[in-house]
């Protein structure tokens, strides 16, 4: 066996024995190409690409890894109903309202907010499914409240939150742990008040009591949609 061929059985390996990822449920592509690992296949939800991703890294030996991954929709969807559902959340979030918003259409990059004194850009493009958002905001919580409304549209796959952040913020936990509460208190299938965040090297930690096991999901994906948490450990319990 070649030594490429080792590396993709090691990762193929590692990703089999996470048993949250179901590896064998949902198999995922493995390839290299010019050195880079390419992962590519349709998940579940969110948390299984991410742990997938995470665990893949790990095994990869310091490999650059393509990530193709994409997750199977809510609802079925056209790229243009995609865009328009992202760009109404993004038009109809209070905490926005300064950031100027554009869209890719035809190829063409189209205006569809630009306040006086805007404050920020946010560009939404939409490809297969993947949502691309691009541009610069004023803070890391802009950022990551983009990313989780973005991930919130049922026909969203994936999303790329290309977003910069001017001035530069240091990331910590504390910043993730505010926004991991935020995006629950803002899901209005999560009752926010039941629930704690805690946060330690970017792994979000999840405690409290919700009625059905639904729920209990939802908020899980809410924390894995915001941007920089590296995993989540749900130990909300539902009420028998």
């Amino acid at each position: 066996m070649t030594d490429d061929a080792d590396l993709l059985e090691h990762v193929r390996e590692a990703l089999r024995g996470d048993l949250r990822i179901g590896f064998d449920d949902r198999p995922i592509t493995l390839s290299l190409s010019d050195g880079h690992l390419v992962m590519e296949g349709e998940l579940a939800d969110v948390g299984k690409k991410r742990r997938a991703l995470r665990k893949a890294s790990e095994a990869a030996k310091g490999r650059f890894i393509i990530d193709r991954l994409r997750i199977e929709p809510a609802v079925p969807m056209e790229d243009g109903t995609i865009r328009d559902l992202v760009c109404d959340a993004l038009l109809d979030e209070p905490a926005l309202s300064q950031c100027r918003l554009r869209l890719w259409a035809k190829g063409d990059l189209q205006a569809v907010r630009d306040p006086p004194g805007a404050t920020g850009t946010i560009d939404i493009r939409v490809k297969d499914g993947a949502v691309t958002l691009d541009g610069d905001v004023i803070g890391l919580g802009q950022k990551r409240l983009a990313g989780a409304l973005a991930w919130w549209v049922p026909g969203s796959r994936d999303v790329i939150n290309g977003l910069g952040v001017t001035p530069p913020e240091v990331d910590n936990d504390f910043e993730i742990a505010d926004a991991v509460r935020l995006v629950l208190e803002k899901d209005p299938f999560v009752n926010a008040d039941q629930l704690r965040v805690g946060v330690r090297n970017a792994v979000v930690a999840l405690d409290g009591i919700v009625p059905t096991e639904d729920e209990r999901d939802v908020a899980e994906h809410d924390a894995w949609y915001v941007f920089g948490v590296e995993d989540v450990i749900n130990r909300i319990e539902v009420e028998r």
